[in-house]
């Protein structure tokens, strides 16, 4: 086996092991779920640790083999949830991203809603008309070009499900953070788009890295 197959081979087979980690211990830090996996199979060399897409590419095949039936329930849940939450802050042109327009989520991870305003206030006066408890944060996203910028954060839960809404600016709608898995322009899926993936399962992924 040349050098450049066994590189190769090795980071499949640590992709899968990480894979597996994340599933079993409800991970969703790509980094920490690669090191765990690294020790476990021996597999130091970080020239041959997988790529975040790599990682994440082997939790949808994995999940898809072993967790079939239940990890459409819950993709399906997750999603009705996500509509609901989209219809309520419709003003800011919300978009689904992450783990549950993946198709890779839990209940216990959550949704991500990106919205858009110029100012954050805004959907705070919305999230009290609500009525609704929030939590506020930060998170910083990369932009293409390598520029990073902190956005605010709201959480709540919605019965047991969690729920992030980042809130960017309008002008993000047409240069969107990179997605930290693909690395591509993150652009999330509408209501509209949501709706129609209900009866489509697999089409989530396909979506979310632009194939």
């Amino acid at each position: 086996m040349s050098g450049r197959d066994r590189s190769s081979a090795l980071k499949e087979r640590l992709a899968y092991e990480a894979a597996r980690i994340m599933i079993e211990q409800g991970l969703s830090d790509f980094d920490r779920a690669r090191r765990k996996a690294a020790e476990r199979t021996g597999i130091l060399d970080r020239r041959n640790w997988p790529s975040n897409e790599a990682v994440h590419e082997a939790v949808v095949t994995q999940r898809r083999l072993f967790l079939n039936s239940s990890q459409t329930r819950a993709t399906r849940d997750l999603r009705t949830q996500a509509i609901e939450a989209m219809r309520v802050f419709d003003a800011f042109s919300p978009r689904l991203v992450g783990a549950v327009l993946a198709g890779t989520a839990d209940p216990q991870m959550g949704v991500e809603l990106f919205l858009f305003a110029d100012r954050p206030e805004d959907v705070l006066f919305a999230l009290m008309e609500q009525q609704i408890p929030w939590q506020e944060g930060e998170r910083t996203f990369r932009y293409p070009g390598g520029s990073r910028c902190a956005h605010p954060v709201f959480r709540f839960m919605a019965g047991d499900i969690p729920f992030e809404l980042a809130i960017l600016p309008w002008r993000a709608q047409r240069h969107p953070p990179l997605d930290p898995i693909t690395e591509r322009p993150q652009r999330g899926a509408t209501r509209e788009e949501v709706i129609r993936m209900l009866d489509e399962p697999d089409s989530a992924y396909r979506f979310e890295i632009g194939k």
